[in-house]
């Protein structure tokens, strides 16, 4: 996700607001999800865990991340990542790791170019394979690295957009990913007051980047996010 542009604590961002210390989290999002308490957080020399996979991917998340915003955040892009790593064949536990780790330090290093710039050499020293590493820098336009492989694309492809989508359900009646089509979300990126800290343009070049049509891309998100709407606390009524 491109920081440059991005306010960091905004209503119109709910994945991306900063953690409330004194109340905790809206009980809407109380992940019923143990993370690891034992985590070695920001060590010098943590162990190295290779390959790492989901769920080890998922505790260094957590243990880095106290937002449960954040966190479904991270959930949201990888139902979208992981739906097009089956659509495509390629390998979804990489593709899994790799959405869920692509904003891990973002508490950490909240500005550019700090993230993920800063986060990378956490992730080297875990071991964590260099494609996923590679793919994670990419996915910031000021990092330098250009997108080639083909999980790049679809991770900057899919990050603002789970992003958006997520905002989106929020205004429906009942806060339901089940209520959001295509229709819809074109009708929002139109609108500039709305969720305006979320670049449109990378939502645009993303769906360009990977090759496809953008109403066919917002669609194929949707339903990549219905089928974990209860994990990402987007399932509303429809979804009960």
């Amino acid at each position: 996700m491109d920081l440059v542009r991005f306010e960091l604590t905004t209503s119109s961002m709910p994945w991306k607001r900063a953690p409330n210390c004194a109340t905790g989290p809206p009980k809407e999002f109380n992940l019923n999800i143990t993370c690891r308490a034992d985590w070695p957080i920001r060590q010098d020399r943590p162990a190295k865990i290779n390959p790492m996979d989901r769920q080890q991917a998922w505790e260094l998340l957590c243990a880095y991340t106290k937002s449960d915003s954040l966190r479904r955040h991270a959930l949201a892009v990888e139902a979208c990542v992981t739906a097009y790593a089956r659509r495509f064949g390629e390998d979804e536990a990489t593709w899994s790791v790799t959405a869920v780790l692509h904003d891990f330090d973002y508490e950490m290093h909240p500005t550019a170019p700090d993230h993920p710039m800063k986060g990378e050499p956490i992730l080297a020293g875990l071991g964590v394979d260099a494609e996923i590493r590679r793919a994670i820098l990419s996915h910031a336009n000021y990092s330098g690295v250009p997108r080639e492989s083909r999980l790049e694309k679809t991770l900057f492809a899919c990050d603002e957009l789970a992003g958006f989508l997520t905002a989106v359900s929020y205004v429906k009646p009942s806060r339901s990913i089940f209520e959001v089509d295509a229709k819809s979300v074109r009708k929002k990126m139109k609108d500039k007051a709305f969720a305006r800290a979320v670049s449109r343009e990378d939502i645009v070049n993303g769906a360009q980047e990977l090759g496809v049509d953008l109403d066919e891309h917002i669609a194929f998100c949707i339903e990549a996010m219905k089928a974990r709407a209860a994990d990402l606390g987007l399932a509303g009524a429809a979804g009960a």
